[in-house]
């Protein structure tokens, strides 16, 4: 018995993932939606899919196969002028190839079903699908067309052949011999959908996966005005979100960071008679300023790349981050889900090996920043380019500079050593190429082709943070890699130091127990840069240029202190996040009275101390009537996050707490913002690290729930001297005989009462010896600076192994 061939067109809800060889992997993955995620009211627009027989049947027509390989056998890929002549003369066969008339027939009475009360003016969105993409070892995202707004029947016949000829565009022939697939293996199933509307809302990308460390716990997504497109190709710079996804549900919001992208165009339909052009229009400045979708929405997108992912990991077998276009409809107002396809270049990183590049101290001048892809760094010499067509002027190794990036641009960057765009975003055409391809890049620099001089030496780095910067000149860098391997268990737990919450992702994968420092003052000075008090009581800010730089700072905000307590939030939860559930430690502010003298605004609230190091510092601030509104900013920071984010792991820690007295004060200071310990599980810890905290350790203990030894405190303070002071540098030694009989005092005393003691001092990453001494000791946690957690782990492990 003879197999029936397979239709020539069928319905997207027919088709599932199993599906691929016959409707290509987009459309494949649109109907395994439509048919299961349905339930859990993820929202896929319907519609039709031709097939890969109905691909066949037209090539075999009119004997276009013996002549589309007259053209590509033999072709050399690597010859640009050859590549462009026959991709030219494939397209141009195609286009002039009337389609089968079953074929034909076939597609015009699925789309009269589609919408048989439409009058046949249906608009359509006409979607490429090739049946070798969105494999999970094979992106080919991009590569061919896809054609919005199509009116009509004849449009409709049109917009199909030209999906066919998109099979082999210059940048498609080129992939599928880099990748080695056949151009007569690989098939074309074209798909067409009810049209949304987001030329009349927004519309974005989205992964399930932290694109730049490959951290699974977050969903990174982005948004601009308009169609697709422009977040596609990075011609805007969109609104970002991070998601955490293990507390996403009904109630919370754990939105970890938001970032304002200035979206400054819209892409819309063209009016006329070619109703499927498009067209940039100008974004009014209002609607720059404000997101593009609200915070329900993204969550409720979050939600769905949830959902999608678990469905796609079980049919897999295996976890399976995914890439997700989306779109608002403006006039229903609905969400949907436009694609969905296996993410191809984190999820498949090796864990096991941990990668840094580091800077050499450098004084070169920076010329440009933007968003920083990755963390990597390479030097060369800058080409400036506006088009691909200019490839002749690049060479291996360039950085090429340019306003954006599309799939034309492939062949250059397959040479360049990095990419810096003026536009775009973290999922933009540049940015998802550089990572499949392992280079530098960094976007939405704004002016990089203005500041950059054609032909000169840059360093372009993405291992300082979030923020991508271009340096002149050639700044050296080395690259470490560390095999992590399976590290041994300890009794003692080896927690981490962490300040910048922009590395929390990447150094979540050290092996460690959780997080034993995680300070405040980082985010305040390089994210925040304003005073608190300065954001309560403007009016006492007497510089006209920094209440300037304040407003600036603090646009879109109707109240100027929420700023605060919106970018102190976030830069706490993303530290939470990373470490999740592992506990955090965070320690409330302790900045010196002229370190926040140099926040903006700063000078008018602080006093001028002969020694800032011993004044008014840590606790003594939190209850003072001068600086108690400035810490009410630093609990509604932290109580958003335990509580709106669902980030309980979290521990708020009390530093420079210098009596029992002042402990009962901060604490009541914390239950009125409605942080009460206990409540909640909420715990305290209070920083061990005056002689009053060793000494009185029994009443701390009655008040709180731990101690963290701060050594560089305890030291200065124990020996009597200021650690500030170059004068006494030869005598600051935390090895002290009497510093260490303090310590051993402390764990005592600390274990005698039933609480957790542990240290984050300087020491036990300088002193290895340091190390074996809180061992023998029996400190219950050692925190550590990130690059002496790995060796301290084997260290201890080793002390460990030796005790009774």
């Amino acid at each position: 018995m003879t197999d029936l061939p397979s239709p020539l067109v069928v319905p997207l809800e027919a088709v599932g993932i199993d599906a691929i060889a016959e409707v290509g992997g987009k459309n494949a993955s649109l109907g395994e939606m439509i048919r299961e995620l349905s339930a859990e009211g993820v929202r896929v627009p319907g519609g039709f899919a031709t097939t890969a027989r109905a691909y066949r049947h037209f090539i075999a027509s009119g004997g276009l196969a013996q002549r589309m390989h007259a053209i590509l056998d033999g072709l050399d890929g690597s010859d640009i002028a050859a590549l462009q002549a026959a991709g030219a003369a494939a397209r141009a066969l195609l286009l002039g190839a009337p389609l089968p008339a079953d074929l034909e027939q076939a597609i015009v009475a699925a789309y009269r079903q589609l919408a048989p009360t439409g009058g046949g003016q249906l608009a359509v969105a006409v979607r490429s699908s090739a049946t070798a993409e969105d494999l999970p070892d094979a992106s080919f995202a991009g590569q061919q067309e896809t054609y919005l707004n199509i009116h009509g029947e004849a449009a409709l016949i049109a917009a199909c052949r030209r999906c066919y000829a998109s099979l082999f565009t210059d940048r498609a022939i080129s992939y599928r011999q880099i990748n080695g697939f056949d151009h007569f293996e690989v098939a074309l199933s074209i798909g067409v959908q009810r049209m949304v509307r987001s030329d009349l809302a927004a519309s974005g990308v989205m992964f399930s996966i932290d694109t730049e460390t490959g951290f699974r716990d977050a969903v990174l997504l982005t948004s601009a005005y308009g169609l697709g497109e422009n977040v596609v190709q990075g011609a805007v710079n969109p609104d970002e979100y991070l998601i955490f996804k293990p507390t996403l549900v009904e109630g919370l919001a754990p939105i970890l960071s938001k970032r304002l992208g200035s979206k400054a165009i819209r892409m819309v339909y063209a009016e006329g008679p070619d109703q499927a052009s498009t067209r940039n229009v100008e974004v009014p400045l209002a609607e720059r300023q404000r997101f593009a979708i609200g915070d329900d929405e993204a969550l409720q997108l979050a939600r769905w790349a949830i959902a999608i992912e678990r469905h796609y990991s079980a049919r897999r077998g295996q976890p399976t981050p995914m890439d997700i276009e989306w779109a608002k409809d403006g006039e229903s107002g609905e969400l949907f889900i436009l694609q969905a396809r296996p993410e191809t270049v984190e999820s498949r990183r090796s864990a096991s090996v941990l990668r840094s590049w580091h800077l050499a101290p450098h004084s070169a001048e920076l010329l440009c920043s933007g968003r920083a892809i990755g963390a990597s760094v390479s030097s060369g010499r800058a080409r400036i380019i506006q088009s691909p067509s200019e490839i002749q002027r690049f060479a291996k190794g360039d950085l090429l500079v340019t306003e954006r990036t599309d799939p034309d641009w492939e062949p250059i960057l397959k040479i360049a050593s990095g990419v810096i765009t003026n536009q775009g975003g973290r999922t933009c055409h540049a940015a998802i190429i550089a990572r499949e391809m392992g280079i530098t890049a960094i976007v939405g620099t704004g002016d990089a082709t203005e500041r950059i001089t054609d032909g000169e030496q840059i360093t372009a780095s993405c291992c300082e943070g979030d923020e991508g910067r271009v340096y002149r000149g050639a700044v050296p860098f080395t690259l470490e890699e560390r095999e992590l391997g399976d590290l041994p268990a300890t009794r003692t737990q080896i927690l981490m130091n962490v300040g910048n919450p922009e590395e929390a992702f990447n150094l979540a994968r050290i092996p460690c127990d959780g997080v034993g420092l995680a300070r405040l003052e980082f985010i305040i000075a390089n994210h925040i840069k304003v005073h608190p008090l300065a954001l309560l009581e403007p009016e006492r800010v007497a510089d006209a240029g920094e209440r300037q730089a304040i407003a600036e700072l603090t646009a879109g905000y109707a109240n100027p202190a929420d700023y605060y307590v919106d970018l102190l939030a976030q830069g706490m939860a993303r530290i939470a996040a990373a470490f999740y559930p592992r506990p955090v430690i965070l320690r409330f502010s302790d900045f010196k009275s002229n370190e926040y003298a140099k926040l903006l605004g700063g000078a008018a609230f602080e006093p001028d101390e002969e020694n800032p190091m011993i004044g008014w510092r840590g606790a003594s601030r939190y209850h003072s009537p001068a600086f108690r509104g400035a810490f009410g900013l630093e609990c509604q920071a932290l109580r958003r996050v335990r509580e709106g984010m669902g980030l309980s792991n979290v521990i708020p820690m009390i530093p420079f707490c210098r009596t029992p007295e002042e402990a009962d004060k901060v604490l009541a200071e914390m239950a009125r913002h409605g942080l009460v310990r206990g409540v909640a599980g909420l715990q305290v810890y209070v920083m061990c690290e005056l002689p009053s905290n060793v000494i009185g350790a029994e009443a701390f203990a009655e008040r709180f729930d731990g101690f963290s030894i701060g050594s560089n405190d305890l030291t200065q303070l124990t020996l009597g001297l200021d650690r500030d002071s170059a004068l006494v540098a030869d005598l600051f030694d935390e090895r002290h005989a009497t510093v260490k009989a303090m310590i051993s005092l402390a764990i005592r005393t600390a274990k005698r009462c039933g609480r957790k003691i542990g240290i984050c001092g300087q020491a036990p990453s300088d002193y290895p010896e340091f190390a074996q001494f809180l061992v023998e000791e029996g400190i219950d946690s050692i925190s550590l600076n990130p690059d002496a957690v790995i060796d301290t782990r084997i260290r201890v492990a080793g002390l460990e192994a030796q005790q009774p």
